[in-house]
């Protein structure tokens, strides 16, 4: 396989082959600072052993759950003991963006909107828009930015923010049922060959806050309590 991009959390081939299929090989890191887990921050922070693997493992899970759901994901097929994940190619939004669907105050949100809101409080699944930049912070964007910016169409926006709502939902719902609450949740989105937006990247412990009986779900802990 060709080495395509090298990520903080995963590396990305071209497999080289007729299917015109990529790998993502997850790997054992986790955004964060100081050595603690924080899905907002955009540097790795920690090492967590065998976390690529239980990171893919809850991956697999979701993205079938979605498959279930008739909803579009970049998602082929999982190699769990390599930690691998065979993907669909896709054409993603400008330089990334990032969806993030909130249900309760967190994290950056409350940093930024402290002074109106206290933590924790409902948001009822609120959606933010970022641009994908460690250098700049991951600033936030508007629709009317995103447009001016020719990242992408009124109607890309709204199928977006409506996919990331659908999206969340579910996972939502997966999670009540194992007692856990879900704050916030990332999503990736991108085109595939024929123009379809489809969810891309994972859907792991690592992109998203979970909560279980008051206190934070590390991304490994919260594979083990939904599967």
């Amino acid at each position: 396989m060709k080495l395509l991009y090298t990520g903080k959390t995963k590396n990305v081939f071209d497999n080289e082959d007729s299917s015109g299929n990529y790998t993502l090989k997850l790997k054992d890191t986790a955004t964060g600072k100081d050595g603690v887990f924080d899905p907002g921050e955009n540097t790795v922070g920690l090492t967590i052993d065998g976390l690529g693997i239980e990171s893919l493992k809850l991956s697999s899970y979701f993205f079938e759950l979605l498959k279930k759901e008739g909803i579009a994901t970049h998602y082929v097929s999982s190699n769990i003991d390599e930690a691998e994940m065979i993907v669909k190619p896709a054409t993603i939004f400008g330089k990334g963006l990032e969806f993030v669907c909130r249900f309760k105050a967190d994290g950056s949100f409350i940093r930024r909107y402290g002074d109106y809101i206290s933590f924790g409080e409902d948001l009822s699944g609120l959606v933010e828009v970022t641009l994908k930049s460690d250098e700049k912070g991951d600033p936030p964007a508007t629709r009317d930015t995103l447009e001016a910016l020719k990242i992408l169409t009124a109607d890309e926006f709204i199928h977006c923010k409506y996919l990331t709502r659908k999206i969340a939902k579910i996972i939502n719902e997966a999670l009540k049922e194992k007692s856990i609450s879900l704050a916030d949740i990332k999503f990736e989105f991108g085109k595939d060959k024929d123009g379809t937006i489809m969810l891309i990247d994972e859907i792991s412990g690592g992109c998203m806050r979970a909560y279980k009986d008051g206190a934070i779900i590390s991304p490994l802990e919260l594979t083990k309590l939904v599967l």
